[in-house]
């Protein structure tokens, strides 16, 4: 299985323009600078036109904003170059992260192995907690299919299969791109995870994140943490009754 190597990178962010490059450079895996989708430069059409409302359950609580639209963009947009240029597989790094040698190394290695059976895997940037199938332990680095996947797009491998099938989930967004891949009872596709991955955030060093915060006033912050805690709750009820299928041959125990 033939990698590439697309490195997500905003042109405006300048700041984040030389780690891009690094990105690449480091990564091992061939591959270029993918533009990143402005968010913030979409006109009020483009944004509603690629907005959707409650595409499926549970639903989603809250209005894109224009950052996360965009981020879920780019991703889309790269899922669809896939299947133009029928590459095998891609490795997907947006430009506020880094890459911690040997670590990076071997979770790659895990991961591109694996990644045949599982189609998603996401190296993820903190560990993972919850009830997950443990599928190989390499070095330092653990590769599990979790009940409830991470969030977070820092970086991920997928198949172009894998690719197919988001792109069939998600005909317009109703929630980040994270929080659909992490919706396997939607799109049929169970994530794998891989901590340590030898990447890690570092927007904080670089020039914060390009997604914009939240500046509502405190009491409309506090309406907006409950409806996330009930939506995080139906989230687990939906995993565990998901019938998306187990990749055969992988482990049924939990780690």
């Amino acid at each position: 299985m033939r990698l590439h190597a697309f490195i997500l990178h905003l042109s405006r962010a300048t700041a984040r323009r030389e780690n891009a490059h690094r990105l690449l450079q480091d990564c091992g895996v061939p591959g270029e600078i993918w533009p990143a989708v402005d968010g913030a430069a979409l006109s009020a059409e483009e944004a509603a036109e690629e907005r959707a409302r409650d595409l499926f359950a549970p639903r989603y609580p809250f209005v894109l904003k224009t950052g996360e639209l965009g981020c879920s963009l780019s991703h889309k947009r790269i899922w669809t170059e896939m299947q133009d240029r029928d590459l095998d597989a891609a490795l997907i790094i947006e430009d506020d992260a880094t890459l911690d040698r040997p670590s990076f190394d071997t979770a790659l290695a895990l991961s591109t192995d694996h990644l045949p059976t599982l189609g998603y895997i996401q190296l993820q940037t903190r560990p993972h907690r919850g009830p997950a199938r443990h599928v190989e332990t390499r070095g330092d680095c653990t590769l599990v299919i979790p009940q409830v996947p991470g969030l977070r797009t820092t970086a991920q491998l997928l198949t172009r299969g894998a690719a197919g099938r988001l792109l069939a989930a998600a005909p317009g967004f109703d929630r980040p791109v994270d929080t659909l891949v992490q919706s396997h009872w939607h799109t049929g596709l169970r994530p794998g995870a891989v901590f340590p991955s030898g990447v890690r955030d570092i927007a904080g060093e670089l020039d914060g994140s390009t997604i914009q915060g939240d500046t509502r006033p405190v009491w409309q912050k506090l309406g907006r943490e409950c409806a996330r805690l009930r939506y995080r709750a139906a989230v687990k009820r939906f995993a565990r009754a998901s019938r998306a299928p187990h990749p055969a041959g992988m482990p049924r125990g939990h780690a």
